[in-house]
């Protein structure tokens, strides 16, 4: 039950202000679905969006999958999905390793699946210990050994660059959460006292990216998700209006931990979607 925001932060947006909205950059983990459950009201809400003449594109820090596995994802929960509506961490961290750090060689601390597509898009990766390594690059690794901690413990105290895709604590699961790349990179910082450059959310540049793609502008564009600290910092951080769903980690009170203020606040897509069609 919302108290302090209802359906609204007072003196923000309105729905009437919501409903204006064309591009919804759309979180994934906590925010549509939790594991394999697709929370309800989804699907009325894309298809809202859709016969609006609307767009969503779905936005995740999670660098663990490739965009195949999200669209197979979704296909099992009935939503039709193509690739190019997808604009993952690692699309930004490819992104900035080509403006940044274009041509060195990457030691991936993350999946398989992660250096797959670092290795598709032309960078340099290796999940060895080498000497020529240039970047420690660190993403959600669902993979995770004692050796790879051992092996960027060794490169930061090398120097190398390090680089990571997300800071996000915790990613999302049926029976509560699992350590995700920022509570590892917390770890690297305790042995080693380097950090991170990030680059997925909350920073801009998956937003960019996706004004980028669908050619939107900032005033018609809303991002929607379940963490302050990543996806509403992402929106504040991008010149965006936001929406804070309180169906994954985050919960009202964070607003004023974190100081950090959503544009509107929902329990839910579902609320969100009935709102809009003025069903409540």
């Amino acid at each position: 039950m919302l108290t302090m925001y209802n359906y609204w932060h007072e003196g923000s947006g309105t729905v009437r202000d919501l409903r204006l909205k064309r591009l919804f950059l759309l979180d994934m983990d906590g925010t549509i679905y939790l594991d394999e459950q697709l929370f309800d009201g989804v699907t009325d809400f894309l298809r809202y969006v859709r016969e609006s003449g609307g767009r969503c594109l779905f936005l995740t820090n999670n660098s663990s999958r490739g965009v195949e596995g999200y669209i197979e994802k979704l296909r099992r929960m009935g939503i039709a999905a193509e690739k190019d509506d997808f604009v993952t961490s690692v699309d930004a961290t490819i992104r900035y390793l080509q403006e940044k750090l274009p041509g060195r060689k990457c030691y991936v601390f993350g999946t398989r699946s992660f250096q797959a597509q670092l290795s598709a898009a032309g960078i340099p990766v290796t999940d060895r210990l080498e000497e020529d390594i240039d970047v420690l690059l660190c993403g959600f690794d669902r993979e995770l050994t004692f050796q790879k901690l051992e092996d960027a413990c060794i490169l930061l105290g090398r120097g190398v660059d390090f680089v990571a895709t997300n800071p996000d604590w915790v990613c999302p699961t049926w029976y509560g959460s699992v350590p995700d790349c920022g509570s590892v990179c917390e770890m690297l910082y305790r042995a080693t006292k380097r950090r991170p450059v990030v680059i997925g959310k909350p920073q801009s540049a998956m937003v960019e990216l996706a004004l980028e793609r669908t050619g939107c502008r900032k005033e018609e564009t809303v991002i929607v998700g379940d963490r302050l600290y990543t996806d509403i910092a992402c929106g504040v951080n991008a010149g965006i209006d936001s929406v804070f769903v309180l169906s994954g980690e985050g919960t009202e009170a964070d607003i004023e931990t974190y100081h950090i203020h959503p544009t509107w606040v929902f329990p839910n897509i579902g609320t969100m979607y009935r709102q809009l069609e003025d069903k409540i």
